[in-house]
């Protein structure tokens, strides 16, 4: 058995071990387990125009453990399908970003099946355009010194993605400055000590050289966030900023360790109902959004993956990025044909391969742990994100690293560089970093009279971002 998983997965080829690659997988599998509780959070507090609440039920939340047991299903099996046909480390759930625009932007203006229809849409388009080689053209036209500032940005976006779910970094309420540490500039609460004590205990294994720093680190602080919790008894945020409680769902034992899975969200999708619900300008305008998004989302994730696991290929490019795009085009039907939204390429990843992950095998453990979590759902749902998050932190830090791969002394590489960085993190948005880091390029490039050096495609991805970023008053022009 272990002879065939390291033929397949060429594990020793790429300097791993199967206790490495289970232990990689292990930790992405803790550190995404959030989507669990968080897509619902999102997804089924938002009715549709219609009044409907996804997952049916007439009140806000009443389809939230159907959303979370299809969220763990497809984010099983399209992991799988990732290790298995791809051979990456890369893991997949429902996108957040992606979740939110189809809760608060599209469902609003139709019904939940016809939302989860453009989902479908898109994901059938840009599943065509990786199979005409188009995706993966425009990833090989990317200067390979942008993709090491993708990597970097995105480093520095989940690290405060991080530090605000800890709420250790928290919106201050104020014009400037808008962000603070803690609340009114001081730490407060018990949550927040749960993340410092987790967040110094992974510095000091990584320091140390201790392998499996991350997953001790997750487990270790998880076990503290229980003992703090039952001798404070400390409640949740509920989402108020000024809140010293738990952020996502207060760490305790749940009553039962088991649940029977409702799948009845599978397949309630309407593929064309939107375009007679809104009309085709509208919902032709709304599919380009989400296939934006996604199209380049998906391209940083896997590059700084790649870099992080060392996987990468003298351009910068992710060995197998083929047949990385062809799975994650997929995942973005499945979601949609699910009634979960769009599936994608994770970032969160990252934390297993900071532990070692250097294959497919990875992945396979981390499907395997979403589809059991369907039915240990009430377990994974009490594992703390301030237990959880201190990983994201430590990954950024190995991210960061990267930095030192970009020329600053070339202004016509090094400002869009800076750019993509700086508004990964500034923006919430890995998407609105690269498209301002890819527009600044061309400028950049026309301005100092070297058009020729611009690869052709960078033009169209030029347009194409400057739409994106315009799509608001263009949709109301047109309509």
């Amino acid at each position: 058995m272990t002879s065939t998983l390291e033929q397949y997965f060429k594990i020793s080829e790429r300097g791993s071990t199967v206790g490495r690659e289970v232990r990689g997988g292990v930790v992405t599998f803790l550190t995404m387990a959030y989507i669990i509780v968080l897509n619902p959070v999102i997804l089924a507090g938002v009715a549709d125009k219609d009044g409907n609440f996804l997952g049916g039920g007439s009140t806000p939340g009443s389809g939230f453990a159907t959303i979370a047991v299809c969220t763990a299903l497809v984010a099983g099996l399209l992991t799988i399908l990732m290790g298995v046909v791809a051979n990456f480390p890369l893991a997949l759930a429902t996108g957040l970003g992606l979740n939110a625009f189809v809760a608060f932007s599209v469902a609003s203006q139709m019904t939940w099946a016809d939302a989860m229809g453009l989902v479908v849409l898109e994901g059938i388009i840009i599943l065509l355009l990786v199979l005409t080689g188009f995706r993966k053209a425009v990833f090989d036209a990317v200067p390979r010194q942008l993709k090491t500032a993708i990597a970097v940005g995105i480093g520095l976006f989940i690290t405060i993605i991080g530090f605000v779910d800890a709420g250790f970094v928290r919106t201050t309420g104020n014009a400037a400055p808008p962000l603070g540490l803690g609340i009114g500039g001081s730490l407060s609460g018990w949550p927040v000590l749960v993340f410092s004590v987790g967040l110094l205990l992974m510095i000091a294994l990584h320091a140390r050289g201790v392998p499996g720093a991350i997953l001790i680190g997750i487990v270790a602080t998880t076990a503290l966030a229980g003992i703090v919790q039952a001798l404070t008894d400390t409640p949740a945020s509920g989402g108020d900023p000024t809140s010293k409680g738990w952020n996502l769902n207060v760490p305790s034992w749940p009553d039962s360790l088991v649940q029977k899975p409702d799948f009845s969200l599978l397949g309630e999708f309407s593929l064309f109902g939107s375009f007679e619900r809104v009309g085709v300008v509208t919902a032709a305008l709304l599919v380009f959004t989400l296939l934006l998004a996604d199209f380049f989302d998906t391209m940083g994730t896997m590059t700084a993956i790649g870099a992080e696991a060392d996987l990468n290929d003298a351009d910068g490019s992710p060995e197998g990025a083929q047949r990385i795009l062809v799975v994650d085009s997929i995942a973005a039907m499945a979601g949609g044909a699910a009634g979960v939204s769009s599936n994608t390429s994770y970032i969160e990843s990252a934390s297993g391969v900071g532990d070692g992950a250097r294959t497919g095998l990875a992945s396979v453990v981390t499907g395997v742990l979403f589809l059991l979590s369907t039915f240990f759902a009430p377990l994974v749902e009490h594992i703390p994100s301030e237990a959880a998050v201190p990983a994201l932190v430590l990954v950024g830090f190995l991210m960061m690293s990267q930095v030192k791969g970009i020329d600053w002394d070339d202004v016509e590489i090094a400002i869009p560089a800076f750019l993509t960085i700086a508004l990964m993190p500034f923006t919430y948005s890995i998407t609105a970093g690269i498209g301002a880091g890819f527009i600044a390029y061309v400028v950049i490039k026309v301005v100092k009279g070297r058009i020729a050096a611009i690869h052709p495609l960078m033009w169209v991805i030029g347009v194409l971002f400057v739409i994106y970023f315009a799509i608001d008053p263009i949709s109301r022009w047109i309509s």
